[in-house]
């Protein structure tokens, strides 16, 4: 059977993540393999994606991927799925993929933005898209601190307890913070992310820019490999998942 790869964009305001729930919950791929559903003419789909989004998570580049029982031009893919899903999720891109194309066992590295707004009121209009700090934060503090995430190290400390992963080491090669105006922007990139990882990034990132932390108590949180020691992570709503790479061979979406 043909596979497929699209690429998704949601607002993840009221999906419990993106992954399928044990237990009643609205996830994005069940609304996508409810589309799926009716697209094949009832014979479930099973979706493989990059990353499992936690609940309230948005992103921009997710990746999916899927087998059908009959070949589709990829844009006549897109729309159908597009008349299907509801409004808060879109297909921005679909593409046949190559024989063993696995989304995220694929993937070479994950792109992520997170926007924190500081300042005395948040505008209601950003509340779903942006975390929020009520005080100013120290940018030379916060930029410090972004710089202690980068290279190939253990970022047990970082990760969120039920990950079933096998190992807690990971690179990052990009750790950024910006100011536009009064709202922190951080992208990271790295290899792969332990459940929440970005999250715990940038709530280091708020305990540095508050005085809360220094940097060398974080530097030293952070070679603990101790979850207890390092800050709460930062709120859901502000965390986006902006682009998944790939090898050349792997195709287009």
């Amino acid at each position: 059977m043909p596979l497929y790869r699209v690429t998704l964009a949601y607002d993840g305001t009221g999906f419990a993540g993106f992954q399928l729930q044990k237990t009643s919950g609205r996830t994005v791929q069940g609304a996508l393999e409810a589309a799926l559903l009716r697209l094949s003419g009832g014979v479930r789909v099973a979706v493989a994606a990059a990353g499992r989004t936690d609940a309230g998570v948005h992103a921009l580049g997710q990746v999916a991927a899927f087998e059908l029982s009959r070949e589709l031009p990829a844009g006549a893919l897109q729309r159908a799925l597009n008349g299907l899903l509801p409004d808060s999720v879109r297909v921005v891109a679909a593409a046949l993929a190559p024989a063993g194309f696995h989304p995220r066992k694929s993937a070479v590295s994950k792109l992520y933005r997170y926007e924190l707004d500081c300042g005395a009121v948040q505008l209601p209009q950003r509340r779903r898209f942006a975390g929020y700090c009520a005080s100013a934060l120290d940018p030379q503090a916060v930029r410090a601190a972004a710089a202690l995430y980068l290279g190939r190290r253990d970022f047990a400390s970082l990760a969120s307890s039920g990950s079933s992963t096998t190992t807690t080491v990971r690179t990052v090669t990009r750790s950024e913070a910006a100011f536009e105006g009064g709202t922190l922007v951080y992208e990271t990139e790295a290899d792969g992310f332990l459940r929440k990882m970005v999250r715990s990034m940038v709530g280091g990132l708020i305990a540095a820019g508050r005085g809360a932390r220094s940097v060398d108590e974080l530097a030293r949180a952070l070679e603990a490999r101790d979850r207890r020691g390092w800050p709460a992570p930062a709120p859901a709503c502000g965390l986006t998942l902006v682009r998944v790479d790939y090898p050349p061979d792997s195709g287009r979406s």
